[in-house]
């Protein structure tokens, strides 16, 4: 199957050579920019020229179908589409298998045939955030939900942390839509923090982590994402600090549980500072 795939490519690839590259770049220039506003017609121009064998086509097309936008989730589709990108050196393709795992071999059937593509029926995200912000919520959604992280909450932190803004730095270089200042996205291996997918990944993924470490506890979670699990095991609970302080009681309005609200995490005793003998409440410094 993936020999077919890959010969799939070379026929495309060849295909390709009788465009001409200065007007396919505007186009796609063109259909990035439409992906805020109208993600399905973005699809229809990457399917037609990853027919043609534009790599950056084939790249976008497979965001577009990964984390359903525009067109049904398929990530299936996304992985194929993926792997053809990366074969032809797609660097940020190469990146997103890391992600999205090859579990099977299928590309979309508007890349295979002269078709439109499938037009989601399914919008995730609230009307009252900006088309922008309803992208980048749907990639943190599908992004939390294949690290076993409740999309909600994950959501409540970007927000918090930047209102959704991918391009968001603050004061003390935290910087894209999950505020990663360097040395986290180095921990967590993210090259491009302002690549939305990228910093998103790296975020859940220290959440995820975080989550684990402290049994699912949301406060010390927070405050942890806020002021470093450093600080949060030092003081044995909440910093007192009042940045951190105000910080989760933000997370916890918008996000009001105490444990974090997955299957596999509702209903645990939480012991996050276990101590032998005589143990201690933690404190929390308000």
């Amino acid at each position: 199957m993936l020999t077919t795939i890959f010969s799939i490519t070379l026929a495309l690839s060849v295909a390709s050579g009788n465009d001409n590259e200065a007007q396919w770049q505007a186009r796609l220039a063109k259909a990035t920019q439409q992906e805020m506003h109208n993600p399905w017609a973005a699809a229809v121009t990457y399917c037609y020229a990853a027919r043609l064998g534009i790599t950056e086509a084939q790249y976008r097309l497979a965001m577009l179908y990964a984390f359903g936008i525009g067109v049904p989730e398929d990530r299936v589709a996304a992985a194929s589409l993926l792997s053809i990108a990366a074969e032809q050196g797609h660097q940020e393709a190469q990146k997103m298998l890391e992600t999205i795992r090859i579990t099977g071999h299928r590309l979309p059937r508007c890349v295979e045939a002269d078709v439109e593509p499938e037009m989601s029926k399914h919008t995730v995200i609230s009307s009252k955030m900006n088309a922008n912000q309803q992208v980048v919520a749907n990639i943190i959604s599908k992004i939390a939900t294949w690290h076993g992280v409740d999309p909600s909450f994950a959501l409540t932190i970007a927000k918090v942390e930047s209102g959704l803004n991918s391009s968001a730095v603050s004061p003390k270089s935290a910087m894209g839509v999950m505020q990663l200042i360097p040395e986290t996205a180095a921990r967590f291996n993210v090259k491009d923090v302002f690549n939305t997918s990228q910093n998103v990944k790296g975020g859940v993924r220290y959440l995820r982590w975080l989550l684990d470490r402290y049994q699912g506890n949301i406060a010390l979670v927070a405050a942890s994402y806020n002021a470093g699990e450093g600080k949060v095991d030092h003081y044995r609970g909440i910093p007192p600090y009042p940045e951190t302080q105000q910080y989760v009681k933000k997370v916890l309005q918008l996000y009001p549980f105490s444990v974090h609200q997955t299957a596999a995490d509702r209903g645990r005793d939480i012991n996050v500072f276990p101590e032998p003998a005589k143990s201690k409440k933690i404190k929390v410094y308000r």
